[in-house]
């Protein structure tokens, strides 16, 4: 059970966003009853002014307990999972904090996975419908449950939170392709809202199977992106590629089959120009334009700003597409599996923040002393009066 917030008597609780706010008080107080997964509850992740013994002489005080999940990976991109507490110094808003709790790996997993079945990606459905028993057997670790959402013009739940293996692999083999539609950010809005019911012995984490676009949605990204940091809530997110659908989709002949057999000139050569079997099909409609431009798709490719949302809340952004060298079918494979690495190697570091209680959006920097290594953790959080 993690620490508890120290209440003053008239104050108005302090919420802590983006960090695990408790609390703890001098003289006995009423503890809430814990709650399953699914379950009401009159607790709150991010802080709630402490019920104690009708007593107008005790004297409480609110300090704030601020968590942050971090993964560290040396200069070959490799998890470091051998620090230490000593090893890390962590600043809030540039003031250095003390670390009172260091645990690794963190308490039990509750993830919402998300993902796309909408007509653009179906053919990728096939692959998709592969990696649920990836998520059973490699995300959620051994104490962990999830739940399904799938998402096109509609936003459905597909499976509430379970640990059941088997009903969350069969959510996925039975996915089954919609509208052309994507209500990400409904979705994503879904997603948070279930996680915001869990209690807080639960790490709570969204991983979405999705394309970065969205269309439709009543939902805005940024308020999608707050509410998660209000919950804790950390986004991941495997980016799926339409280019990479329409390439595994069934090839179109764009004409008909030539009238010679392959290798003979069917027609004269065109002037100027060396007679190769490449020509003819061109000439004649005949040919894999898809094959053509695959290498260079990886290139055209922007930024998707889901990536903005992942970042926000210090989550795993991967994309997928034919420029890797494993191909299409590993690829999603790939991107699960390295979500999955650092969800079972991340450091959670706490602290009783002390400095600056202006109101308004802390900053959290994480180092690690005197060794070069990148260094991920949750940007900040929101303190509000």
């Amino acid at each position: 059970m993690r620490n508890k917030m120290l209440a003053v008597a008239g104050l108005a609780s302090i919420l802590v966003l983006g960090a695990h706010a408790q609390q703890q008080s001098q003289t006995p107080i009423n503890q809430p009853n814990r709650r399953m997964p699914g379950q009401a509850h009159g607790t709150s992740a991010l802080g709630q002014q402490v019920q104690t013994a009708p007593d107008q002489s005790t004297i409480r005080a609110y300090v704030s307990l601020v968590s942050t999940p971090v993964v560290v990976r040396n200069a070959k991109g490799e998890l470091v999972t051998d620090l230490t507490q000593k090893d890390f110094r962590v600043f809030d808003n540039g003031v250095q904090q003390t670390l009172e709790g260091f645990e690794m790996g963190g308490a039990p997993l509750s993830v919402v996975i998300v993902v796309e079945n909408s007509s653009r990606i179906a053919p990728l459905l096939p692959t998709i419908r592969r990696t649920g028993i990836l998520f059973t057997q490699t995300v959620l670790g051994e104490d962990g449950e999830a739940a399904v959402i799938a998402y096109n013009n509609d936003v459905v739940t597909l499976l509430d939170f379970t640990d059941d293996d088997t009903a969350i692999e069969n959510a996925f083999v039975n996915l089954k392709p919609g509208t052309s539609g994507a209500h990400l950010y409904d979705a994503l809005s879904k997603a948070v809202h279930m996680l915001s019911n869990l209690p807080p012995s639960r790490r709570r984490v969204i991983v979405t199977l999705a394309e970065a676009l969205d269309t439709g949605s009543e939902e805005k990204l940024d308020q999608v992106r707050r509410d998660a940091q209000l919950a804790e809530v950390t986004i991941s997110s495997v980016g799926l590629s339409t280019m990479a659908a329409q390439v595994r989709a069934p090839q179109q002949q764009a004409a008909p089959l030539l009238a010679s057999p392959p290798g003979t000139q069917g027609l004269p050569p065109i002037p100027g120009a060396a007679y190769t079997p490449t020509v003819d099909q061109l000439r004649s409609g005949n040919v894999d334009v898809g094959g053509l431009v695959r290498p260079v798709w990886a290139f055209a490719a922007r930024k998707p700003p889901l990536e903005a949302a992942v970042a926000a809340t210090g989550g795993l952004y991967q994309s997928t597409g034919l420029y890797q060298s494993a191909g299409p079918d590993t690829s999603i494979e790939m991107a699960i599996d390295q979500i999955a690495g650092e969800l079972n190697a991340q450091y959670m570091l706490s602290y009783r923040r002390s400095g600056d209680d202006t109101p308004g959006f802390h900053q959290i920097k994480v180092e690690v002393v005197g060794q070069p290594l990148n260094v991920r953790s949750r940007p900040g959080y929101y303190l509000l009066p």
